[in-house]
């Protein structure tokens, strides 16, 4: 059984990069340092999206390490760049910490850390308490975040006083020479404008591609209103796959260890990964459909693939749903990147 992207969009690929696609939310961070060490020797030469969580989506994935500790371990264990997919600076965080703590893994791992942010799941931000307010109150936290972010980047004193946030006399002694790119994971066009206008670079996850192609629109749109060309603005995406050596295990990878994917209707307002559980019960395999790649057939895989990078992605990073983490990155390293045509 294969579940199949949609048409092609048409856009020309630049030199694309294949990342790694790093989920604390499987597997204990010693072993999943051990993973992303072999998926460097494998070839996946973008790096590293490391998922920012405080919950798995479900009980049954087990773990949910803090995301800090381990990109500082990580900077240390390999030589590629690696970045958050996605921190929501605004719950658990206030965005200066998320500045500081963006700044110092900047400055110890040069060019190679990258800020991801999102406008957060209430599965991981409810734990402090508090209201959790709409989805256009979230993305207006967002943005203010990032407004401040980018100040303290600068290294100057910084003082803010908005909607959302209260900053008094803050400034980071610790910076890298040039300023953490900020991106942003956005699935929806005010969010993808916003983005264009305030950050560096985007953030998608598989989707139609007529999705994409409207996220992009929106993307440059804002992008051009802020003066900034939009061609040199890096455009990332992460796909989910289920590959194992047979369909059947495929298909029961991802319906058993990954069935949020499958869950096509908002996700945010779910606060506990028991209520993820129940909700399981409901998914089917057609419900992962432009969600997630099930399959055995690496031909059809890299044929997927391929699909991303013609539409001019700038990196796509492959997140292997199952637990067969070291096989999917040794054959997928073997057979699979470099039949790739990446530009």
């Amino acid at each position: 059984m294969r579940i199949v992207a949609g048409g092609r969009l048409g856009y020309d690929a630049s030199m694309t990069k294949i990342g790694y696609a790093a989920m604390l939310e499987q597997f204990h961070p010693t072993e999943l340092l051990d993973l992303c060490s072999r998926a460097e020797d494998a070839g996946f030469s973008a790096g590293f999206m490391v998922s920012e969580h405080f919950h798995p989506w479900t009980p049954q994935q087990g773990q949910s390490a803090f995301a800090w500790s381990f990109m500082g371990a990580l900077g240390q264990r390999t030589t590629l760049p690696f970045g958050t997919a996605v921190t929501c600076p605004g719950f658990r965080y206030h965005p200066a910490v998320i500045a500081h703590a963006a700044a110092t893994l900047g400055a110890m791992y040069p060019g190679r850390f990258w800020l991801g942010l999102g406008a957060g799941e209430a599965l991981n931000e409810h734990v402090v308490g508090g209201e959790w307010p709409e989805i256009g109150v979230r993305s207006s936290m967002l943005f203010e975040a990032i407004e401040i972010i980018n100040k303290l980047f600068t290294g100057a004193v910084v003082r803010h006083r908005g909607e959302h946030f209260k900053l008094e006399s803050a400034r980071l002694y610790t910076r890298p020479e040039e300023a953490v790119k900020v991106y942003v994971a956005t699935a929806g066009p005010v969010n993808a404008k916003r983005t264009g206008r305030l950050a560096d670079g985007m953030i998608t996850v598989g989707a139609a591609d007529d999705k994409i192609g409207m996220l992009w629109g929106k993307f440059d749109e804002g992008a051009r209103e802020a003066g900034k060309d939009p061609v040199g603005m890096p455009k990332l995406l992460q796909i989910h796959i289920s590959w194992a050596p047979t369909d059947d295990e495929a298909i029961a990878n991802a319906m058993r260890e990954w069935p949020n994917g499958g869950m096509s209707f908002p996700k945010q307002d779910i606060k506990n990964p028991e209520d993820f559980a129940a909700m399981a019960r409901l998914v089917r395999p057609e419900d992962f459909v432009d969600r997630c790649l099930m399959s055995a057939d690496l031909d059809w895989h890299t044929k997927q693939i391929q699909h991303y990078v013609d539409m001019g992605f700038d990196e796509v990073h492959l997140h292997n749903v199952g637990r067969n983490q070291a096989e999917f990155i040794d054959v997928f390293g073997r057979e699979v990147l470099p039949r790739l045509r990446l530009g």
